[in-house]
């Protein structure tokens, strides 16, 4: 009885220490992941610091080959930025050159702050989303628009059907779907 009970004993003191082990071993997983959880955090800031710069630098050039300002690329990017985030990239070019075909519209202003101030044209100005913080995508997104590429071939209008409390977009023609939103002349 006495030789069954150590065995217990010693058996006990096993899984004892066993869970024990795997404790610290899981705080220690735990620390590690969350150690290089916050490098990765970091290199992303810097990575998105360094973008901004880019986009900065680069739209010298896109100034340079388009008859826009950089005030109009920000601008641009804040829209995307407020209207688009978190949807596919193709989709923020293309919120960005319904903006740009709006200007070329008779029917809309001819600037890009005109098109974008208009009341009414754009919940993110409303909302006041246009001042959240400015994605690299956005800018990015913005820049290819003005440098002409438009995935809506033309669209003058866009939606999200699951937001939209405007009934009149709803008898636009749709061209095409993106994301969430739909695209319409």
């Amino acid at each position: 009885m006495i030789k069954l009970l150590q065995k217990y004993t010693i058996f006990i003191i096993l899984l004892i220490i066993g869970f024990l082990l795997s404790i610290s071993s899981a705080k220690f997983i735990y620390d590690i992941k969350r150690a290089n959880d916050e490098k990765i955090e970091k290199r992303l800031e810097k990575a998105l610091e360094r973008s901004e710069k880019e986009v900065q630098q680069d739209s010298l050039a896109t100034q340079a080959s388009t008859n826009y300002q950089n005030k109009d690329l920000y601008l641009l990017a804040r829209v995307i930025n407020g209207e688009a985030r978190g949807e596919p990239y193709i989709g923020q070019v293309a919120i960005g050159a319904v903006i740009i075909n709006r200007t070329k519209h008779p029917g809309f202003p001819k600037t890009i702050s005109g098109v974008i101030y208009q009341p009414g044209a754009f919940t993110c100005v409303s909302d006041g989303q246009i001042n959240a913080k400015l994605e690299p995508t956005a800018l990015k997104a913005a820049r290819d628009a003005l440098n002409g590429w438009d995935p809506t071939n033309g669209c003058i209008y866009y939606y999200n059907p699951a937001k939209t409390t405007n009934k009149w977009i709803w008898s636009r023609k749709v061209v095409l779907v993106i994301g969430k939103h739909r695209f319409a002349k």
